[in-house]
Order: C-alpha cells, then structure tokens, then sequence
C-alpha cells in the first residue's frame, strides 16, 4: 500500500524553498526537479487544525480553500494573529515595509525582525524595502498611517500577483522605481510614532530567488485538487506559496496551500501530460522517502 503524505505547506529557509510535511520533515524544493503526486482516490480534504493542534472533529474542508481550516479553527488561529491585529502586547521588534510584486500592486505591511525577510518570500514580493522598527504598535499605527496616506493597501490578492509575474520590467532598478517614490513619500509624512526608527531606502530584489528571471511564461493555475488527481511537471520557479511547473500543456502555477489537508501519494511518470486537476488557463499570458518529492 502506497505510503499516504499530508503536506503542511510551502516554507522559505536560507537555502530555498521548502516542503513541510506532517509529522516534521521537510522536502527541498530546487528549479530542474520534477514535481509529481497525486490525492489519494476516494479521499476527502480535511481540516488542517490552528495554532499546531489537530482540528478536534476533522472537519470536511472546501477543496479550494487556501486556508484548508474549518470555521472554527479558522477562528481560534486569527485569535492569535499578528496579521488580524488581535495581539497587542508582543514584545518582539517590529518592521515596516513596501513590497512590489507588479507594475501597480504595492502593498505596506509588519513583520517581526526576527523573521528577516521570510515574510516577504512567503508572500511572493518581487522587491521590497523596509521603512522602519519599532515596538508592535508603533509599527502597526505606521501601516494605518501609511495606507490612509498613500492610498496602498496591506493585502493583494494572490491571483493578481500570478497575473503580472510574466510581464516584470528586466531590471532592478525598474523593479524597485515604484517603492523608491513611495517611501521618499512616506518618510516625508508627519505623524510617525517616536519610538518607530525609520529605516533608509534599500531594495531587496528576489527575481533570481524566485527563478523568474527567463522563466517560461505560465499559462495558467490549478483551481483545485481532486480525489484520483493527480500533477506532474519540472519546476521552472517558486514564489510565494506558488509552484511554476512545466508540463505537457504549458507552465501551469500550483498554489501549494491547496495541498494542505489531503492524503497525497506518489506517482510514477505516467503524468507527464500535466495536471489531472481542474485548471484555469491566465486571459493573458526509489529508496527509502524522506518526503513526497
């Protein structure tokens, strides 16, 4: 009987990207692989459980959900979110930064300093700059500042960056010319907090950490995983959660958060077709297993 996996989502380490998996292990993830599993027939997608504890009822999830969380647990985990602005007393430094991700898709956003730029890989920004570091509160009242001020929000839809990723401008200085302007206007504002230290400008650009850099133009991205379904192709790039796969029918984007809460197998090379899973094509453009892959 064919070994059953449940994957715990797409991390960003030093070295690369990674796959969790339950129970611990973690899978690199490098551009030239080949990516191929399949969900275990007859299977149901469950509740992935929040703050490191199981879902108590295994809870049926929708298949294309990228939070894979039952509404309960989905509550019990943004209770204790950062991002949700519900912790108040974190004693932990804060940044503030700008992120680019597209021609006209900026966003300002927090992250702990401990983290480095983890936060921004995971969100798959194309370059960034940080704007400040301060105490959690001082960082957060800058973000509201900011976006009242500058008119840039603090989300951007994950489907919106996949959209621009084919059409980057090939420079870093282009890349980086939009957030320049914007924190020139943003350290010239008044109202920061005392306590925020503001930070000068330096781009950080993560083109070659994504691989986009003359990466085969996607055609478009899984939608959903199936029961039976299964995905193979070489991994061209990663950014954010998002895996580019080369496949029979073109560079097709999987968002590895709906991965999350399946049985997942092995398959063999029978795929290389592509993607057994529902795909939503873009308007535009052997041994002993220490993890799936």
């Amino acid at each position: 009987m064919a070994q059953v996996w449940k994957c715990a989502g797409l991390r960003w380490a030093a070295g690369g990207p990674v796959l969790a998996w339950d129970g611990g292990r973690r899978s690199a993830v490098a551009r030239g692989m080949r990516v191929a599993f399949g969900v275990v027939d007859g299977g149901t997608r469950t509740c992935v459980g929040a703050r490191g504890h199981p879902c108590p009822v295994k809870a049926p999830v929708s298949a294309r959900s990228t939070g894979a969380r039952c509404e309960e647990c989905a509550r019990l985990d943004r209770a204790h979110s950062v991002a949700a602005d519900t912790i108040a007393d974190d004693p932990r430094p804060y940044r503030v930064y700008l992120a680019w991700f597209g021609p006209g898709m900026v966003k300002v956003g927090i992250t702990a300093v401990e983290r480095g730029s983890a936060r921004l890989l995971e969100q798959g920004a194309v370059c960034f700059s940080w704007l400040g570091t301060g105490p959690l509160m001082a960082a957060r009242r800058t973000e509201e500042v900011l976006r009242a001020a500058l008119g840039v929000p603090d989300r951007i839809p994950y489907a919106d960056k996949r959209a621009v990723r084919s059409a980057l401008p090939g420079g870093e200085a282009e890349r980086a010319a939009e957030i320049a302007g914007l924190h020139a206007r943003a350290v010239a504002l008044d109202g920061w907090p005392e306590s925020l230290t503001v930070e000068p400008f330096r781009p950080v650009d993560h083109v070659r950490d994504f691989g986009l850099a003359g990466a085969p133009v996607a055609v478009g991205e899984v939608t959903e995983l199936v029961p039976g379904g299964a995905v193979s192709g070489e991994l061209v790039a990663a950014a954010g959660p998002d895996l580019h796969l080369a496949t029979g029918r073109g560079v097709v984007v999987l968002d590895t958060r709906l991965m999350t809460g399946w049985g997942l197998v092995t398959v063999g090379d029978f795929l290389d077709a592509g993607a057994a899973f529902p795909v939503r094509e873009f308007k535009t453009v052997a041994g002993v297993q220490d993890g799936l892959f």
